[in-house]
């Protein structure tokens, strides 16, 4: 849940009884002043049937993209990066746990590349920076 208070909530709250007389200054008056607030919105295009227009959908279409490229793309490069400091690892005198940390590690964020690809950005930072503080815990004991 977001928190933000619906957007499509009337700005006229006050409701004028059926049988109250209309006084045609005050409704002039009303209609006047209120046309700023009825058509004040909150920075989004909206048609006439008060949906959003295309230009926000792509926009929208774009970040989620770029998000997707982002994890997938860091998600590679932290799982090629924690391979290769397992492998130099393994091929030290390091204890056997630092090459496993590493590779763990990297197997993390290998996992988080593939949910970024599916579209699961934020489930993919977090593994992400999971597999990261495993390879920095896997560093620790070297």
């Amino acid at each position: 849940m977001s928190g933000r208070a619906d957007s499509d909530t009337p700005l006229k709250t006050r409701v004028e009884p059926a049988d109250a007389p209309q006084d045609a200054d005050a409704d002039e008056e009303a209609s006047a002043v209120g046309t700023a607030e009825d058509t004040e919105t909150d920075g989004t295009a909206e048609d006439e049937d008060g949906t959003a227009g295309e230009e926000d959908v792509g926009a929208d279409e774009r970040e989620a993209r770029r998000a997707r490229w982002v994890a997938v793309c860091t998600g590679v490069v932290l799982a090629l990066a924690g391979l290769a400091a397992a492998l130099l690892r393994l091929a030290g005198s390091a204890p056997l746990l630092v090459p496993v940390a590493y590779a763990g590690g990297a197997g993390g964020c290998a996992l988080a590349a593939v949910l970024g690809s599916r579209g699961r950005t934020r489930r993919a930072l977090w593994l992400l920076v999971a597999g990261l503080m495993v390879m920095a815990l896997g560093d620790q004991f070297d």
